[in-house]
């Protein structure tokens, strides 16, 4: 699937958090799901909003009732959010930043699509990538000494995924799997 087959998606779908059209890009970790969701942002005019602004290495799910009290709930109002990022290399919170109520938001990141969300998503992508793929991009990015980190990540991510059947209930399933290692910003 192209994005323009993914935004044509965007397009037909109906906005369900308020007036806005709430799209999921979800996976695992390391499953190319930022350079997917950011390609679709740019391409549907989209804010893209990443669950990684939310989540650490210590609070891989219980920062969700934060960004439904601080962004969702305010924009299906059809208000503003506000939410402070996490900083995962400092280890602490960052800068504040406001979400006003977009035609389309972008919620990208593991979990995004979790059961508590499903009823107001207007689109749900799953991006699936073998796990050593996953791995291999994961400590590229953080650095060998990650490793225990990630291992520990990516178990709890196959427990939450399995009790939630995220991809089970995803609108749309694609292969995360292009080139390794990935493509440098610029």
């Amino acid at each position: 699937m192209r994005i323009d087959d993914l935004v044509a998606l965007v397009e037909r779908s109906t906005p369900r958090l308020g007036a806005t059209r709430l799209v999921a890009v979800d996976g695992p970790g390391g499953a190319g799901k930022s350079t997917l969701a950011a390609q679709l942002a740019t391409a549907c005019g989209a804010t893209l909003l990443h669950t990684d602004d939310f989540a650490s290495w210590d609070n891989q799910f219980d920062w969700w009732p934060r960004l439904e009290q601080q962004v969702l709930a305010p924009i299906a109002r059809g208000q503003a959010g506000r939410y402070q990022r996490y900083d995962w290399d400092a280890r602490a919170w960052a800068e504040w930043h406001e979400v006003a109520p977009p035609a389309v938001l972008i919620l990208e990141g593991v979990s995004a699509a979790r059961a508590a969300v499903r009823d107001r998503l207007s689109l749900s992508v799953w991006v699936q990538t073998p796990p050593e793929v996953r791995l291999a991009r994961g400590l590229h990015r953080d650095g060998v000494g990650s490793l225990p980190l990630w291992q520990r990540w990516m178990a709890d991510e196959d427990l939450h995924f399995a009790a939630d059947r995220t991809s089970e209930h995803a609108d749309v399933i694609i292969s995360g799997q292009t080139s390794y290692p990935p493509p440098q910003a610029v």
